[in-house]
């Protein structure tokens, strides 16, 4: 069995997404001081590089999966 690598402090996907568009949200709504935004800006991208990050492993176990199952036709037009 795989040890359980601080499973809880892994940020969840739509968790990330969701203060990803709030925070967008509160920049959009321009009542934030410059350097409130570039906090928020920084804050922004640490969240999308996490999302992006995710996104990635959870390909990455597709294709482990496809690989397994033999359903390479599951990747077509992805190149």
């Amino acid at each position: 069995a795989m040890a359980q690598k601080k499973a809880s402090k892994k940020p969840d996907f739509e968790k990330t997404l969701n203060e990803l568009e709030q925070l967008v949200g509160r920049m959009e709504n321009g009542d934030l001081s410059l350097e409130t935004s570039l906090q928020e800006f920084e804050k922004g991208m640490q969240l999308s590089d996490q999302c992006q990050t995710l996104l990635e492993e959870a390909e990455q176990r597709v294709q482990i999966l496809c690989g397994k199952t033999k359903l390479k036709d599951f990747d077509k037009g992805s190149e």
